[in-house]
């Protein structure tokens, strides 16, 4: 079966050419916004044309030729746009790293890239890159974003970009213009490398006009208002935020406002008071745990209030989900209710927010409702760094929860007889990085880069049900897919992580990380002492409590998917570990290699009980 999203909606082009004609047709004061000092200050639109122009020319000055790769090594700022544009409109190749990245694995992606120069935020990512420059032969240049030299580092942003200005004349200007507008759209732009959930990473070779389509059919699917305003704080080393988050808005001209890191998200969304915001899931299960936390800990009145308002929401909620409109009583609740309740959630994300966008992994169904009806529109999308990235995504005139939306114009869509997902458009890779096997395995004869998700049609609507290679099946030969009751469970407030474990053997089980603070609240109120939390855990009345909470939460699974015994871990999963990748996907090989010895004693009781 075969859904296409539609007849392409552009012609082939190019980053540059948007980039050009991005800043000629949106002459904004505030095209980036930069918190100095606890206040945010404007970088205009004719500000960032000319520091991009003069890093490009100082880039060249370096020696540094058209197709060499240069990586990025930073946290979110506007210097990592100004790298990146500068890099397109030289015809370099950039390579983005994750700024959680350990040394060890930067270098790899380094070496593996043949990277000729670095751009790094600060000396933190200078000393990793500085542990193992050695075994990069190919590196010559690291410049670093920070205002004055450090150890490290073998010169500044600004002194780069007085090299180019200094060498900026009128005919210098025009060869630059004319040279970055020779660029094809099927020149490579990135490379960008994958997580890495079952293997080492793969190069992402993704060209101008893969990124540049996406970009082009975003800016169609999903309305802006032109004078929206988008924090960002998810990695630009993320093709979602790369995309959507970078090339669109600047795109559509969408002021980027840049959150001061990731701790400082509540405070910034306060400030800049956003119209759009792109996150993971992540973000959302944390925001639905903060609000149930508020509601449970108040007194009886406001709890009783909280889950009227809930109530009264989720009603109307179906009715406008179904394509109705909500009338008489309902509607006149429904407005108390966010007077009341939802009213609050809506300040908290500075007032004037139009849609929250979500990518990256899939969001628990409840969650994405609980949204919704709050008045809090979660758009949910779907796609892979292979992809450029969006192959499907949920739009304000098509929209379905529980899917992640219909098929992207211009992409076609298959799923094999297996259940994957296999999509073909001019967004697909040209392939991985000096991996030619492993490009040959993921696009077939055909054309079709298989996902390696599983997933369905439902009336136009795609849904996804889990990865193909993290089904999973027992020895009794029942497959699960544990995504879908990990997200479950993790809706619940006293648990912060959970994997569900059980392929090859008898039956599932669960590893939990609980949510801490709930769970200290709940040990305090019944009196329990202990000194760490190791303690805490090991204790029966605790163990009980948490598999009350699971049990409780999947009630409505099926007998065989049922997890039959629950082991509590005391610290969350980590990208520092391997436990995470930078996009916060859990590694399942590591957990189940890292937490061997707990998981082997859930099993060694073949009766186990729930």
């Amino acid at each position: 079966m075969i859904s296409s999203g539609g007849p392409r909606g552009s012609e082939p082009g190019t980053l540059t050419r948007l980039f050009f004609d991005a800043l000629a047709r949106h002459d904004k004061p505030d095209a980036l916004q930069v918190k100095v000092q606890g206040v945010y200050q404007p970088i205009s639109s004719r500000t960032l044309g000319e520091r991009v122009r003069r890093l490009a020319l100082g880039l060249q000055e370096l020696g540094i030729q058209p197709g060499d790769r240069v990586a990025i090594f930073s946290e979110n700022r506007p210097e990592w746009a100004i790298a990146d544009y500068a890099c397109l409109t030289a015809s370099l190749a950039d390579v983005p790293l994750y700024p959680n990245l350990p040394a060890e694995q930067a270098c790899y992606i380094l070496r593996d890239s043949g990277s000729v120069a670095v751009f790094v935020s600060d000396e933190k990512q200078a000393a990793k890159v500085a542990a193992a420059r050695g075994s990069v032969p190919s590196l010559r240049h690291v410049i670093t974003f920070a205002s004055a030299p450090h150890e490290g580092a073998d010169f500044t942003l600004a002194e780069l970009e007085a090299r180019g200005a200094a060498v900026d004349d009128e005919a210098r200007r025009a060869r630059y213009r004319e040279h970055a507008l020779s660029v094809k759209p099927d020149d490579l732009a990135t490379i960008i490398y994958t997580s890495g959930t079952t293997g080492e990473p793969k190069g992402v070779m993704l060209t101008h006009d893969n990124l540049y389509s996406n970009t082009m059919t975003s800016a169609v699917q999903i309305p802006f208002a032109g004078k929206d305003v988008c924090l960002s704080f998810l990695p630009l080393s993320h093709i979602f935020e790369r995309m959507a988050g970078h090339y669109l808005m600047l795109h559509v001209g969408c002021s980027i406002a840049y959150a001061e890191s990731m701790d400082t998200v509540p405070v910034d969304m306060q400030i800049v008071r956003p119209t759009i915001v792109l996150s993971v899931p992540r973000l959302y299960e944390k925001m639905y745990a903060r609000v149930l936390e508020n509601a449970l800990s108040g007194g009886a009145i406001k709890k009783r209030i909280f889950f009227w308002a809930r109530g009264v929401a989720e009603r109307w909620a179906d009715v406008k989900l179904a394509g109705g409109t909500p009338r008489g009583l309902l509607a006149l609740k429904y407005r108390l209710a966010q007077r009341l309740v939802f009213s609050k959630l809506q300040a908290r994300t500075g007032g004037r927010l139009r849609y929250f966008v979500s990518g990256g992994a899939p969001l628990a169904p409840d969650i994405n409702k609980f949204f919704y009806a709050a008045g809090l529109v979660i758009l949910e999308g779907y796609g892979l760094t292979e992809t450029s990235p969006v192959i499907a995504v949920n739009v304000p005139s098509a929209f379905r929860i529980g899917t992640v939306g219909k098929i992207f114009p211009g992409v076609e869509v298959t799923i094999a007889p297996d259940g994957e997902i296999l999509a073909r458009g001019p967004n697909i890779m040209k392939g991985y990085y000096n991996k030619p096997e492993a490009t040959r395995e993921a696009i077939d004869a055909d054309g079709w880069f298989h996902t390696g998700d599983i997933g369905e049609l439902r009336d136009g609507f795609l849904a996804i049900t889990d990865r193909k290679k993290e089904i999973i099946v027992t020895a009794g030969g029942k497959k699960i897919a544990p995504q879908p009751i990990e997200n479950t469970l993790k809706t619940n407030k006293y648990i912060s992580q959970a994997v569900l474990i059980g392929d090859k053997r008898k039956f599932p089980a669960v590893l939990v990380v609980p949510n801490w603070e709930q769970l200290e609240k709940w040990a305090k109120i019944k009196n329990l002492l202990w000194t760490d939390r190791a303690q805490l855990l090991a204790m029966p009345i605790v163990h009980a409590k948490i598999e009350k909470e699971v049990f409780g939460k999947l009630q409505n699974l099926a007998k065989f998917e049922m997890p039959k015994k629950v082991a509590l871990l005391e610290h969350d999963f980590s990208v520092e570990r391997g436990e995470l990748t930078p996009t916060l996907k859990v590694k399942r090989r590591v957990i189940d290699k890292a937490y061997h010895d707990v998981i082997a004693q859930l099993y060694e009781d073949s009766s186990a009980a729930a």
